[in-house]
């Protein structure tokens, strides 16, 4: 039986459709059942929370393989998983890192992911590593100004990132998940072009058929509060503005072939994903 945390956000959504697809029993941890409604009927469900470690024990009883995905800038919860994944007796862990980690100077972003990686090969059960780049479902943080202004603010000009679907990633997870020949491996995963934010908002109005514009920023600090409006809290400001500098600085944009090796396959194109995805990004287009 394979355990998937993070089950409703856009990769272990994509992630228990798959293995539903392919007939693979899972089981999914949830905080909110009401938010798995959408999820296949196959995958069964249960109520649990990685900050609450007393409530885990039922979620991963009789669990073998593991899809470890904890958000935030904190390694409390990936602690918590991996006693209960020990716990348990499970045998793999895979586990959603990011590319951020390769950085040399490792910025905050990967130091975070990287602690939370030593916890997880620290904890003697073997593990796959996946670190994806940017996702391709970062562009909905676009929506609001979309929405309310017919335009992106770009803090990152020249900068290029090859960014990757989520149902990509969540292939890459499936086949390690299943197959044997992982364990030990550190994947990292990105799309196949690179592309400026320019290009993708372009990409992306021509998908919903609107016109959208590009407004460079004066100081990355102008697109944190876009993202945030009530404030970003310090440190995970401070990191964003580190990385648009580190994404500004990078005009060729770091690509692999890792989803290609692994899936004998391209990753989808970004404008395979903004056909699937124009109806969000046309709300609020002038009539």
């Amino acid at each position: 039986m394979i355990l998937v945390t993070g089950a409703t956000g856009n990769i272990g959504r994509e992630l228990v459709g798959q293995l539903d697809a392919a007939g693979v029993a899972c089981r999914v941890l949830v905080r909110d059942p009401a938010r798995a409604a959408a999820l296949p009927l196959s995958a069964e469900r249960v109520t649990g929370d990685l900050t609450a470690p007393a409530t885990l024990a039922p979620a991963f009883a009789g669990i073998e393989r593991l899809f470890l995905l904890t958000p935030g800038i904190t390694t409390a919860t990936t602690a918590h998983a991996v006693a209960a994944a020990r716990a348990a007796g499970v045998r793999h862990i895979v586990h959603l890192s990011s590319t951020n980690v390769l950085g040399d100077p490792m910025p905050a972003m990967g130091r975070w992911h990287h602690e939370r990686e030593r916890i997880v090969l620290g904890s003697g059960i073997p593990a796959t590593v996946l670190r994806p780049g940017g996702f391709m479902t970062n562009a909905l943080d676009w929506l609001p100004t979309i929405r309310d202004g017919g335009y992106v603010l770009d803090p990152v000009g020249p900068g290029r990132i090859a960014p990757i679907d989520p149902a990509d990633i969540a292939a890459v997870a499936a086949l390690v998940l299943t197959a044997e020949g992982h364990a030990g491996e550190h994947y990292a995963l990105t799309g196949a072009e690179a592309l400026t934010v320019a290009e993708q908002v372009a990409i992306i109005a021509a998908a919903a058929g609107r016109p959208i514009t590009v407004r460079p920023t004066a100081t990355a600090q102008e697109a944190v509060a876009a993202r945030f409006p009530g404030g970003a809290p310090p440190a995970l400001a401070e990191a964003l503005i580190e990385g648009f500098a580190l994404l500004r600085a990078d005009t060729e944009g770091f690509r692999t072939d890792t989803v290609r090796r692994l899936l004998g396959r391209e990753p989808a194109r970004f404008s395979d994903w903004c056909a699937r995805h124009a109806d969000a990004f046309r709300v609020g287009a002038a009539a």
